[in-house]
């Protein structure tokens, strides 16, 4: 018998696009959590954006750091590899609109001005990926195989 819940997690409708999509997204979003867990790529590290956060009305700052710097960072990784990509996806998506509302709206759409375009592209790109999941070439499709036996 076909274990229905490992069914829905590991199935995909994505194809080979989906790999197109799931590298660099990940890439970027796992860099993205590297400085604010680690301080990496220029990055504050988790006592400066933590208090960066707090700054901004993001309470506890330390806290919220971690949940923002593990959810990029460890999302990201997952994305990347195609490991639990809807879960991994939807998370990143939840923190992508966080950032948006809380940080970026009020600047208005375009970059330049520190305004939510960039992260707009990113939930639309994991909001896609949660829907489709990994696609044909990543370890979601080697464990469904697995789970479908």
């Amino acid at each position: 018998m076909k274990n229905s819940f490992a069914h829905t997690l590991f199935n995909s409708t994505g194809g080979y696009a989906a790999l197109a999509l799931r590298l660099p997204v990940g890439l970027i979003l796992a860099a993205h959590g590297a400085q604010k867990l680690f301080g990496w790529f220029g990055g504050y590290g988790l006592e400066g954006t933590g208090q960066w956060m707090a700054s901004i009305g993001l309470e506890p700052g330390y806290a919220m750091a971690l949940l923002a710097g593990s959810a990029e960072f460890l999302g990201g990784i997952a994305l990347s590899l195609g490991l639990l990509t809807r879960p991994a996806a939807v998370v990143t998506a939840i923190t992508m609109l966080v950032a948006i509302f809380s940080v970026h709206v009020s600047n208005g759409l375009f970059l330049t001005n520190d305004g939510y375009e960039y992260a707009l592209t990113l939930f639309a790109a994991t909001t896609a990926l949660a829907i489709q999941g990994a696609g044909h070439l990543s370890v979601d499709r080697s464990l469904q195989s697995r789970f479908a036996r």
